[in-house]
């Protein structure tokens, strides 16, 4: 996590030794500070002294020589006890302002106990916290210094920078120190305070924003950690934002804050957002670095990793043999290792297996026999043999590979989580779904352990309660899918086509459970977020109106189950000769619902007797033979 700089504080109270500068009168226009006015500066003092010296002395001579005779023997100047009180101040002051090292600056700051009031301490103390925060290495005393800052400076209740650089220091501390609910109460008020504080125009807006710009970024951050990585990538927009108006067009910092949002955008998976901030960077660094900078490198890298996602493959070829051209010309092996391992999967995507296959036999020789890059390249290796319906080898490759994980787990959790669900994928291609839903449940028990993974365990919990529900154990599909759903909601956000592709299984377990009245619900929630995220005319929409449809079948309101199986043949003609099929199926559905319609006592079951929720109390899960069960690949 980027940190304030002491450099940035330092600049903020400029003049003065820095430090001690009347910061909050410069940034607070209420009126000067409370506590006493600073001394004057060492060098101001020894100007003085000089005025009394030789300087004068040889000024007297040339007027009246005769008078200066005497002054051959130095008369010792009187100080008086406050002049030497605020001389001792000052240098002392001085000395502190010149430490290089937090144990000098500690040191220094036991002795300036003595003399100085709270709130000089209180800037101190800020001084000593921001740099043990940078150096990283020993956080809880970093916290001390900072709480030390905060309980000095914050006592008038009003807003200052000053202020809002303690806050954030404690914020990025805690983060640390993964008290993340702690960080974000003190992130929230700093940016509280900074947002006041731009409304006041007598205050330098350049002050304040690079202090907005660090408590941002660790919003950001923060929220990563806690799994709330939809509100995460809002914190990251406003960074970037603020760099847009501080930095020159086309700064190279720029271009990274551009490709830092567009990773932020692929980590939800939202690729279309993610594409034009990765063209930025990338045009941004080629202008600024040329053609072969190894940052040209790392946006290809990214642009390829969302032509991916966007299942446009050859771009994403294209755009990862033009990142290896420079991985191979800087001669950074490690990164070129794992282009080439993404060269493979893109190949395995466009259906080229032979070449696959030969390009990750030249990678596994480079690799060492218990490295995790080598168990990659055996899951890769693994999924091109299995496209080929080669599954002994494929089965041989993936237990090689756990092999390996097994002995990564404690060093490497989140990685080995990543690839167990990897590895589960091609069981489930293989039809091998007990040891699928196994490598899954391992990946979940390292996910638990790590909070910032939340959107990962999200995931492979809804893959689970999915593979359950293709299995018929419909009980056991339930806790797992609304696990997933809770957790993936906060990640991504309310609306993600993941969470309605878990809402949809939810409604067919209940379904499955005899259950028509939740699953109508669970339906209904499913197909507004496809509504929204996928648009009306999306295949899994349609299913997931057809679902709704034949719920409110079930519970015998045919008028609305008639009213979503028109919707349903509307989404599908819309699709012109290419759904002819399914548009004939539909009309063959709603034919059975008017005849059931027709026959069934029209008080027996008031068609209104289930209201639409906005928000559903989520519950079951499970399988039906007729109902659509859905599970994004690109999701999960």
């Amino acid at each position: 996590m980027r940190k304030v700089s002491v450099t940035l504080f330092s600049h903020l109270t400029r003049r003065r030794l820095n430090l001690f500068a009347p910061f909050v009168s410069k940034s607070y226009s209420s009126g000067p500070s409370s506590s006493s006015s600073p001394s004057p500066p060492l060098t101001h003092f020894k100007r003085c002294v000089k005025s009394h010296g030789l300087l004068s002395r040889n000024n007297c001579f040339h007027a009246n020589p005769y008078r200066c005779m005497d002054t051959l023997v130095e008369i010792p100047t009187q100080i008086s006890s406050r002049q030497r009180k605020i001389k001792e101040k000052s240098e002392l002051e001085e000395v502190f302002e010149s430490a290089e090292t937090t144990e000098d600056m500690i040191k220094l700051f036991k002795d300036m106990e003595a003399t100085f009031d709270e709130r000089d301490l209180g800037l101190a103390a800020l001084k000593i916290g921001l740099k043990l925060d940078q150096e990283g290495e020993d956080p809880e005393k970093a916290l001390s210094f900072a709480n030390r800052a905060l309980e000095a400076l914050d006592k008038d209740n009003k807003p200052s920078i000053v202020v809002a650089m303690t806050l954030q220091l404690m914020g990025s501390v805690n983060y640390s120190l993964k008290r993340f609910n702690d960080s974000l109460g003190y992130l929230n008020r700093a940016n509280r305070i900074l947002c006041r504080l731009q409304q006041v125009e007598s205050i330098n807006i350049d002050d304040i924003r690079p202090v907005l710009h660090a408590v941002q970024l660790e919003l950001a951050n923060v929220k990563t950690a806690m799994g709330r990585r939809e509100e995460a990538l809002e914190n990251l927009r406003k960074c970037l934002e603020i760099k847009e108006l501080t930095l020159e067009e086309d700064s190279i910092e720029l271009g990274k804050a551009n490709r830092d949002l567009a990773e932020a955008y692929v980590a939800v998976l939202n690729f279309n957002e993610a594409l034009p901030f990765c063209m930025k960077a990338l045009e941004i660094h080629k202008k600024q670095l040329g053609n072969n900078s190894v940052e040209v490198a790392h946006d290809r890298r990214i642009l390829g990793v969302i032509y991916s996602g966007l299942e446009e493959h050859e771009k994403a070829l294209e755009q990862n043999v033009l990142s290896q051209k420079i991985l191979k010309n800087w001669n950074l092996n490690s990164d070129l290792l794992r282009a080439e391992i993404d060269a493979a999967n893109m190949l395995i995507a466009l259906g080229r297996y032979d070449e696959a296959t030969g390009t990750l036999s030249g990678i596994v020789r480079q690799t060492e026999s218990d490295s995790e890059t080598r168990a990659l390249v055996l899951i890769s290796m693994a999924k091109a043999l299995c496209n080929q319906e080669k599954f002994a080898d494929s089965k041989r490759c993936l237990e090689i590979a756990c092999g390996i994980l097994d002995k990564r787990e404690r060093i490497s959790p989140v990685e080995v989580a990543e690839a167990y669900s990897e590895i589960s994928m091609q069981y489930e291609t293989m039809n091998e779904f007990e040891t699928a839903i196994s490598l899954l449940k391992r990946s979940l028990a390292l996910l638990e352990r790590l909070p910032q993974e939340q959107h990962s365990e999200g995931s492979v919990s809804a893959r689970i309660g999915w593979l359950l529900l293709l299995t018929g154990k419909v009980q056991q599909a339930i806790p797992y899918l609304e696990s997933a759903a809770e957790r993936l909601k906060d990640s991504f956000g309310p609306k993600h086509f993941g969470v309605g592709y878990i809402y949809n299984n939810l409604g067919a377990a209940y379904l499955e459970l005899s259950r028509p009245q939740s699953a109508a619900q669970m339906f209904a929630v499913a197909k507004d977020i496809m509504d929204v995220s996928l648009g009306p005319h999306h295949a899994d929409t349609i299913e997931a109106c057809q679902n709704l449809s034949k719920a409110y079948g079930e519970m015998g309101s045919y008028g609305l189950a008639i009213e979503f199986q028109q919707q349903v043949i509307e989404a599908w003609e819309s699709h012109g000769a290419s759904a002819e099929d399914e548009v004939r199926e539909a009309h063959r559905l709603l034919e059975q619902l008017k005849k059931k319609a027709s026959t069934a006592s029209a008080n027996e079951f008031p068609e209104k007797s289930l209201p639409l929720p906005h928000t559903p109390h989520a519950s079951s899960t499970s399988q039906s033979n007729n109902i659509s069960l859905r599970q994004s690949r690109k999701f999960i």
